[in-house]
């Protein structure tokens, strides 16, 4: 969780940076937007401004003269934001009223469209400030004057931009608090979903760690429901496991309680006799039950190690292994125990044939394999290795082989054939789970006269990449 983070935390932060750079297009839209609505009020004051003026020219003695009303003037004056300046001149450009040096319009300003008037806005520096002017011309028809008189009337910037800024923070502060009022329902329509999940949470956590029961899903959202068959296709894969592994436990129990009984009698026998040789015979009997034990123990390891050897290899922890060469080694080292039995031990292998597995598993397999064909043999028999295409392994013998009817029997844990059996009923189920865990397949087939060949067939080599 410290490294992750929250998953409401996640959302909130996902949902922020888009919110923030919403909000930062909106404040350069909402500040463009402000300057033209600020641009467009200020604009048409400015043509009233010189609309006022040009309604109180008049000519005298063939002169042009500039009568601003008394309004005009007070419109003139300094205000809150900036200050407003004027210019009148006449038909040849003379300088009739107002400031003299107001910026000119430049020559590809075009009228304005907006309104119905010989007018052009244009943006300008006076005095060291920045302006907004309108140029307007004003016909003029007197007796002893005709043509076009000009008004200027130029206004500073403060006004407008005081307008625009007032607009842009009136507008950050509505979409602001619309990003928090919307992130804050965010949080609250994420609390509420994520509720089924502290739900959940609280029944597993208040149940007994041996409960594996499975989880409800009738009032859980769509959603979630996915989630919770999963746990409960685990827990029932955790629950088989566990049975196994009780069963497998109890058979082993039982298996070492029986050998070790007999142990501790033979050795009670032995302390009761008196003539060196019972003791001997006694010693002689129990080392032979020790080693049945001894035997007992290491096949129970080797089904324990099967366990996270098939684990090692779902989690892809499988290595290329050379099949014949294992058999090879393998046939090597059982050969003076098969001569010692009078059993002729070979192996056929001419090609390399390579599998993906566990090493130790798959010498576990063989040894298990090899070390059933020479308890089933008899002396002056044959035994045979071979490794064939694609990835086959066969172990055949001419023993008395296994009937049909006990094929699937044998690979079951502990079972026995017959009752004089000395093994413990685990060589042939160590073989099946180590097949299992490989994904392999192994089959049982007579052999004519008389005989068992064990077969098992790996899957298709996946390419090293």
């Amino acid at each position: 969780m410290s490294r992750t983070g929250s998953l409401r935390g996640r959302l909130l932060r996902r949902l922020a940076l888009p919110l923030l750079l919403i909000l930062l297009i909106s404040s350069l839209s909402a500040y463009w937007s402000a300057r033209r609505a600020a641009d467009t009020a200020y604009d048409r004051t400015l043509l009233a401004s010189a609309r006022a003026v040009a309604e109180g020219l008049y000519s005298a003695d063939g002169v042009l003269r500039a009568n601003v009303p008394y309004v005009a003037l007070d419109a003139f004056a300094y205000d809150s934001a900036g200050r407003i300046y004027y210019q009148v001149l006449g038909p040849d450009g003379e300088q009739v009223s107002g400031y003299e040096d107001l910026p000119v319009a430049p020559a590809d300003t075009p009228r304005t469209e907006d309104y119905p008037a010989l007018a052009r806005f244009y943006d300008g520096v006076y005095r060291g400030q920045g302006v907004r002017l309108v140029s307007l011309l004003q016909p003029v028809s007197e007796p002893n004057l005709r043509g076009m008189a000009q008004i200027r009337v130029a206004e500073t910037q403060g006004a407008r931009e005081r307008m625009a800024r007032e607009l842009l923070i009136g507008t950050l502060w509505r979409i602001g608090l619309l990003a928090l009022v919307a992130l804050l329902l965010v949080w609250l329509a994420v609390s509420l979903a994520l509720r089924p999940l502290e739900t959940l949470r609280r029944a597993v956590a208040a149940r007994a760690s041996d409960d594996l029961r499975p989880l409800p899903d009738a009032e859980l959202p769509r959603e979630i429901r996915p989630l919770v068959a999963a746990l409960n296709q685990f827990n029932e894969r955790l629950q088989a496991l566990f049975e196994r592994q009780s069963a497998f436990i109890a058979d082993a129990a039982h298996e070492l309680r029986t050998p070790l009984a007999a142990l501790k009698a033979r050795i009670a026998l032995g302390l009761r006799a008196k003539c060196p040789d019972e003791w001997r015979q006694t010693l002689e009997q129990a080392a032979e039950h020790g080693d049945r034990l001894t035997r007992l123990a290491n096949q129970l390891l080797s089904l324990a190690r099967i366990e996270s050897g098939a684990r090692a290899i779902s989690e892809g922890g499988a290595q290329r292994i050379e099949l014949s060469q294992l058999a090879r080694e393998l046939g090597l080292a059982m050969a003076p125990l098969a001569y010692a039995r009078g059993v002729a031990l070979a192996l056929e292998a001419e090609q390399e044939v390579c599998v993906d597995g566990d090493p130790i598993l798959l010498n576990e397999l063989l040894s298990n394999l090899i070390d059933n064909a020479l308890a089933h043999t008899p002396s002056g028999g044959n035994l045979v290795l071979r490794v064939l295409e694609p990835a086959i392994l066969e172990v055949e013998d001419d023993g008395p082989g296994i009937p049909q009817t006990e094929h699937e029997q044998v690979f079951r844990r502990f079972y026995r054939r017959g009752t004089g059996g000395k093994g413990a009923g685990l060589g042939l189920a160590i073989v099946g789970e180590i097949c299992r865990a490989h994904q392999a397949h192994i089959s049982l087939h007579q052999v004519q006269p008389h005989g068992l060949r064990v077969r098992v067939a790996f899957p298709a080599l996946v390419p090293e990449s």
